[in-house]
């Protein structure tokens, strides 16, 4: 069982806070009114709040934090999981103590969310948990579950490819390699020395990235590559071209190539997290939580997760 922290007083609760755009240093747990569910709306009480390189990245700087919508002050983190404690007039659906997971966008480290269910957007969702999950890991799928998985449907992998996967062992690639293994796929996935044994586990033949990497990659598999996701940059996309994958058949989440289609997660297919969390319950797909942090180290969380080296997913526990 997770130990829960301190509690605020009753009608306070705790959030995530940042009084200007930066680093990790910015981030301050503040303790806030706690927001109320309206008509239309469920609050669910966070139990845990998982972490993505995009929390970091659009909070960095103003420009960027505008594109996204967000202004000062602002919250921190899009992935929750917890139970629903209040629904309010005309929700259907949801009821209190209900364990629902998904996402909001820059403030779902906090004891609540307020979610409205009906808006249907990776933004502002909320999802039953499926028994046998528990809430860390339900609290890690919403943004690398739904880019997973419109980057697989933009490639289709099938049993006849070989798909090279570019940042295999971060947290987008753990579901990558295993949707595309579960489709029926041979995956090689690169990485660093020290994720080879994290790839294997996965199901994926690891490969060292940098200079040489199409001929590491044609070593291994001599009969071709027929697909591509960059999960990183470019250079996996590169080494597609140079193998002879088609544009069409490769992929991109953090870099744009001209004719190069690029996934994004909240134009994933409809229900396509809610598989997810069916493979998960299932035992079909699983989710290295590579550390969890209380509330009160969001620093510390935010540091060690945009370092881009950690093997799997980051986790606050609420």
């Amino acid at each position: 069982m997770q130990e829960q922290s301190d509690q605020p007083p009753a009608g306070r609760s705790r959030a995530v806070r940042l009084d200007s755009f930066g680093g990790p240093d910015v981030l301050d747990v503040r303790e806030v009114p706690a927001p109320q569910a309206g008509p239309g709306q469920i609050r669910v009480r966070v139990t845990a709040a998982g972490l993505n390189p995009m929390d970091w990245i659009m909070t960095a700087d103003a420009n960027t934090a505008a594109r996204f919508g967000l202004s000062l002050p602002a919250g921190f983190g899009t992935d929750y999981a917890g139970l629903v404690d209040q629904v309010g007039d005309g929700v259907t659906g949801f009821a209190p103590g209900d364990r629902v997971f998904g996402g909001a966008l820059s403030r779902a480290v906090a004891d609540f969310v307020v979610i409205d269910p009906a808006s249907e957007t990776a933004a502002n969702e909320a999802h039953h948990t499926p028994g046998g999950v528990d809430d860390r890991t339900a609290a890690t799928l919403t943004i690398a579950g739904r880019t997973a998985s419109a980057a697989l449907a933009l490639v289709d992998p099938g049993p006849d490819d070989t798909v090279l996967i570019g940042g295999a062992a971060g947290g987008v690639g753990v579901f990558a390699v295993q949707l595309a293994r579960i489709a029926g796929a041979r995956v090689i996935g690169t990485g660093s020395a020290a994720s080879s044994d994290f790839l294997r586990d996965l199901g994926a033949e690891p490969v060292a990235y940098g200079d040489g990497l199409a001929d590491r990659v044609r070593s291994l598999a001599p009969g071709g590559v027929t697909a591509a996701i960059d999960l990183h940059g470019t250079e996996t996309v590169h080494a597609a071209r140079e193998l002879g994958v088609a544009d069409g058949r490769i992929c991109t989440i953090a870099a744009q190539v001209d004719g190069v289609p690029a996934a994004n997660g909240a134009n994933a297919a409809a229900g396509a997290l809610e598989e997810v969390a069916r493979l998960v319950a299932a035992g079909r797909l699983r989710v290295p939580i590579a550390a969890s942090f209380p509330v009160e180290q969001i620093r510390r969380a935010a540091e060690l997760q945009a370092g881009r080296h950690v093997h799997g997913k980051v986790v606050i526990d609420l």
